[in-house]
């Protein structure tokens, strides 16, 4: 389905507004200094954080560390096997989304207004991670009421990029992808987990709607029961991905069973057909994900059209009433927090004077939702619905489709202002309830993350997670973001030092 004439006139127009917008932004935004060997992490040290989860819980089973368990160990008497059963992620250190319940600990959401809140319980996947023998760290940064593509509020402040201090984690705060915890608890409306994860170069989630429980999990109000809101996971190692859902499952998925890579099929969609509202598609991710087709993987290119109207199926849905007939809670209600309301354009005022105790994207957020509060057009769920059919159908009980994460590789700070509907790459997943899995796939010239998503049927997800572990090893998987910028700056200086003699 080519673009018609008025929709390759929209993305003209839009194009030109959003770069004068962003050339006022550069013109405004304060320069950084030349000095690259300052904004980038270090190289982890320490080996005990390079070691997956289940080998480190199979270490610590064997006493090869962590003495303080040693007692719990040798009253167990039916051996490490009944204790893996048991206890499978015993000792290991996870860490958990400000926005999920962790007893006693924050839980803002990013909002001022909740400064003071503090988890009284654990949401149940947090529990049953903990009953497991996992140990939570504490609670990681979000955006505000996690709707933004910036893990940036009023209330703990900006988080950076582990590959490049001056680039966006994404939505949530990788902890991770740094050489923090090496699994972690987040959520995904619209991609909170497979962005953070794409651009910090690791492993996420998206399970099956409704085979994690949601209790525990805010602002859940925000959701329409039309869409798929569910609490998801990152991890270091894709190896981690299967065990750790097999715990916070509410058990629904055949995740013992085995998955013959050879019998399944692979379909791959390089972009979504040409929205006029979304960014092209970074030629390095195209190329990257052309290279996962190789001997014994066949990948059947397609073009499936009604991803084009990605972003306005998502939103359509996100704002329509739900199964119950009833209103989602809006945007600025939540901001609001049963407060004084929110005026948006009282709040961007209050903003350009540093008045405003939101940032500029909640803001807009709110400004954004004011327009397309309204019942779905018949086109869109036209659309919707017939991508459902296509895909359920294409996909099967057999079927992994191969779709970019992102459109661009992870932005600099607050340049996602200027592309707002390029989440769709991943929201869109959200509305068909599929599972979705996060793949990092190498580094860019700039030694940022590669990656792709999996996409599987309902019900499906150990074909996605075993598709992970096999990409995992074929393209190396994670990568210690601190020795990668040791290796570019020795670059840099060699090639500074090269131009100077010359």
């Amino acid at each position: 389905m080519a673009l018609t004439r008025f929709e390759r006139f929209l993305a003209s127009v839009l194009r030109v507004a959003v770069g004068m917008l962003f050339a006022v932004f550069q013109l405004l935004a304060q320069r950084r200094g030349a000095d690259r060997s300052v904004r980038r992490l270090p190289p982890i040290t320490n080996p005990l954080l390079r070691v997956p989860a289940m080998r480190l819980a199979r270490m610590i089973r064997r006493r090869e560390e962590a003495a303080q368990v040693d007692k719990l160990i040798e009253e167990e008497t039916g051996g490490e096997d009944v204790l893996e059963d048991r206890l499978p992620l015993l000792g290991v250190p996870f860490t958990v989304k400000e926005a999920f319940s962790l007893q006693g600990m924050p839980n803002s959401t990013g909002l001022v207004s909740r400064r003071g809140v503090i988890s009284a319980t654990d949401a149940p996947p947090v529990a049953l991670l903990k009953r497991a023998g996992a140990i939570p760290l504490g609670v990681t940064n979000c955006s505000e009421l996690c709707m933004w593509l910036e893990s940036h509020n009023r209330l703990y402040g900006i988080t950076n990029n582990p590959y490049d201090l001056e680039r966006i984690p994404g939505g949530s705060s990788v902890f991770w992808g740094g050489g923090g915890s090496v699994i972690g608890v987040g959520s995904d409306v619209g991609g909170s987990i497979r962005i953070p994860a794409f651009f910090n170069g690791i492993f996420g989630h998206k399970p099956t709607s409704g085979v994690v429980s949601n209790v525990g999990q805010s602002p859940l109000s925000l959701c329409s029961s039309l869409v798929s809101c569910v609490q998801a996971q990152c991890v270091r190692y894709a190896t981690d991905l299967l065990p750790m859902l097999r715990v916070m499952e509410e058990p629904t998925l055949s995740l013992s069973s085995e998955v013959d890579l050879k019998r399944l099929r692979f379909f791959s969609v390089p972009h979504d057909g040409g929205s006029p509202l979304v960014s092209p598609v970074d030629q390095q991710l195209v190329l990257a994900q052309r290279r996962v087709s190789r001997p014994g993987v066949k990948v059947q290119q397609l073009k499936i059209p009604q991803l084009k109207y990605s972003f306005q199926i998502w939103s359509a849905m996100m704002g329509a009433p739900g199964k119950d007939g009833k209103q989602p809670t809006s945007f600025a209600e939540l901001m609001s927090d049963h407060g004084k309301k929110v005026w948006p354009l009282w709040e961007m005022a209050k903003w350009t004077v540093g008045l405003s105790k939101h940032t500029v994207a909640a803001i807009g957020l709110v400004l954004v939702e004011m327009f397309q509060r309204s019942q779905p057009t018949q086109l869109i769920l036209q659309q919707k619905e017939s991508l459902q059919k296509d895909l359920e159908e294409l996909l099967g009980t057999d079927g992994v489709l191969l779709y970019p994460s992102h459109p661009h590789l992870a932005p600099k700070h607050h340049h996602p202002l200027f592309t707002p509907f390029n989440f769709s790459y991943t929201g869109i997943f959200n509305i068909l309830g599929l599972p979705v899995t996060q793949c990092p796939l190498g580094l860019s010239e700039e030694g940022l993350p590669l990656g792709l998503q999996l996409v599987v049927g309902k019900q499906q997800d150990r074909l996605s997670l075993a598709t992970a572990v096999f990409l995992e090893k074929t393209f190396g998987g994670w990568r210690d973001p601190g020795s990668i910028a040791t290796a570019t700056t020795q670059l840099d200086t060699r090639r500074g030092a090269s131009t100077t003699a010359s």
